[in-house]
């Protein structure tokens, strides 16, 4: 026993840092559908094939959404004599691994849920104890994802090891049975609600982490979500990111006020999950998804910049615009936000207010910018080439709305302008005078 305590103690000292679990899983985002949001508890096989059917006919999957997560309530509330996890036969009549198989037929990726806890939240069988019993089953399924709650925690001097120790057991657990079977690992969502900064940690252990608390379909609980992400955008890298919750662009059948986002809301929403790298699992009915929602979610624009091969960071801010930088407003997060791709300099402007406005930035204000150039424009929403821009772009947003922008080096400034320089931080002349604009 004093040997396992002092090798979980080691293993918590070199927790500190963020390090990208290079396992060969979830180098990219994951895109797809998660039934928690739509369904809760309430589903049948046949329902959810109905769903990755819709997936399909509107070209989702086409599009790169081909991952299924089977959220919670899939099972029966007690192990069965062996121990082992037991699918709901009402809800599963054919058996899981038929369920798997149909939903590879439609060409996704099968994940599924599982708790850190003795029960999910939901109330039934958590993975505590039984992790690599666990992981067994789940692969005897056919899954291959893995969503790994932080319900029903079992008491501190029973663990001994704190959120990280209790999520290390099944990455480890994940790590072993792909060395024993030699097979590829498990790909690890951890869901720990951002309670203990998983940024910092999270990592180590799995493909994504969550920042916080469960998604709701209206624009406060939205503007909350990219507040959170404005401090720690940066902890984004390949086989390592943020998870903002689901995607609520459509319909969706949960919680008050009503949960309809005006379609500029809900570009806005795609925008930032997307461009900040966080997965991109629809949450919202597509059997009923209206044509406004299916081409915010096949923006290939944005999606591409989200699936980028080469560059593995989240756009960041430069500015907080509404709010002195680094001010923490839940209802006016970062506005001005930037980063590089395989395509350019990706710009994401919001407007935050419940009004119009017309939003500026200088280019030089991006660190990806080469000062003295002019820049092609691109809008990623219009899809349009918008000219080139010199120094400076200007906005009109609507209420809660976005602008994603990339821009590409078209040359030299023309010769002669002045300004000398976009902003007057110690611009200086040759012999030492400071030049200001």
């Amino acid at each position: 026993m004093a040997a396992a305590v002092v090798s979980l103690a080691l293993g918590l000292l070199y927790a500190t840092g963020a390090t990208a679990l290079d396992n060969g899983v979830g180098k990219l985002p994951a895109l797809g559908f998660n039934t928690w949001n739509l369904y809760q508890c309430d589903y049948t096989a046949d329902v959810l094939i109905e769903q990755a059917q819709a997936m399909v006919d509107h070209g989702l999957v086409k599009a790169g959404y081909n991952n299924f997560m089977l959220d919670d309530c899939y099972s029966l509330k007690e192990r069965d004599s062996k121990g082992k996890i037991v699918a709901d036969p009402k809800k599963f009549p054919k058996g899981m691994k038929q369920f798997t198989t149909a939903l590879n037929k439609l060409g996704f990726r099968a994940g599924i849920y599982s708790d850190a806890g003795y029960r999910t939240c939901g109330g039934f069988p958590g993975s505590y104890g039984h992790e690599a019993t666990d992981l067994e089953t789940f692969a005897d399924w056919g899954f291959q994802y893995l969503k790994y709650d932080n319900c029903y925690i079992p008491f501190d001097n029973v663990t001994q090891e704190n959120v990280y120790g209790r999520y290390a057991r099944m990455s480890d657990a994940i790590a072993a049975r792909a060395k024993k079977t030699k097979s590829t690992p498990f790909q690890l969502a951890l869901c720990e609600w951002g309670w203990q900064q998983p940024w910092v940690w999270g990592g180590r252990l799995g493909q994504s982490w969550r920042i916080g608390g469960d998604i709701r379909p209206w624009w406060s609980a939205l503007s909350s979500i990219i507040n959170q992400a404005s401090f720690i955008a940066t902890e984004t890298r390949f086989f390592a990111r943020n998870d903002l919750d689901m995607l609520e662009v459509g319909n969706t059948n949960i919680g008050t006020p009503p949960g309809n986002l005006t379609f500029d809301e809900a570009k806005s929403h795609f925008t930032a999950w997307a461009l900040l790298k966080s997965p991109l699992l629809i949450g919202s009915d597509m059997e009923s998804a209206s044509k406004e929602t299916i081409q915010i979610l096949e923006n290939n624009d944005i999606l591409k910049i989200n699936q980028d091969p080469n560059v593995g960071e989240a756009v960041a801010p430069f500015r907080w615009g509404y709010n002195p930088d680094y001010t923490w407003d839940p209802a006016h997060p970062a506005e001005y936000w930037t980063g590089n791709s395989s395509y350019g300099v990706v710009f994401m402007v919001l407007n935050t207010q419940d009004t119009p406005q017309r939003m500026s930035f200088n280019l030089t204000e991006s660190w990806a910018i080469r000062a003295g150039r002019v820049y092609s424009v691109y809008d990623m929403w219009s899809h349009t080439n918008n000219g080139t821009a010199y120094r400076s772009i200007s906005l009109n947003l609507p209420p809660h709305g976005v602008a994603a922008l990339l821009l590409n080096d078209a040359g030299p400034e023309p010769a002669g302008r002045e300004p000398y320089c976009a902003g007057y931080w110690q611009c200086s002349f040759p012999n030492g005078t400071y030049y200001s604009n």
